[in-house]
């Protein structure tokens, strides 16, 4: 077992609130969200300004840049659990323990105490807090169209 299996392991003895399916899936979320979300910014900037900076400020502009706040992950595992799980997103994630976004928050922190994830000076715990209601986030969302509207 590889030291990263054996701290993921006392974390959940430690903090029996989450199940392991919780910590692997806001990890799999911050993956999503480089790959759409950060995607989508990147390709908006101009190669010039991309190029810029010399090559020992271009390692840390690229971890400012890939860097997600609170708020922004909260949105990526809302989106990568409505796109994994569909509507029975708010099961599955009460099912590991998260019941709000202060749970994710919490898994986050979590995972930053054991070294597999990092946080940059102004992230803050509190990021996470009432960034959405659960009720809500997940719930399907269907739209009326008048008879015109339609065809």
């Amino acid at each position: 077992m590889s030291a990263a299996q054996r701290a993921l392991e006392k974390l959940l003895r430690r903090d029996p609130r989450y199940k392991l399916e919780a910590y692997l899936f806001v990890r799999d979320a911050l993956a999503y969200a480089h790959r759409t979300m950060l995607a989508e910014t990147s390709s908006s900037e101009s190669p010039s300004a991309a190029a810029s900076g010399s090559e020992e400020g271009s390692e840390e502009e690229e971890e400012k840049a890939r860097h997600l706040t609170g708020q922004q992950l909260c949105e990526a595992c809302r989106l990568f659990a409505l796109d994994q799980y569909g509507y029975l997103a708010r099961i599955v994630l009460a099912n590991w323990g998260i019941h709000s976004t202060s749970d994710f928050g919490n898994v986050v922190y979590n995972l930053i105490e054991i070294k597999h994830m990092r946080k940059s000076s102004s992230d803050r715990r509190e990021d996470f807090d009432h960034v959405y209601d659960f009720a809500d986030a997940f719930e399907p969302r269907f739209e009326l169209l008048a008879p015109e509207e339609a065809s």
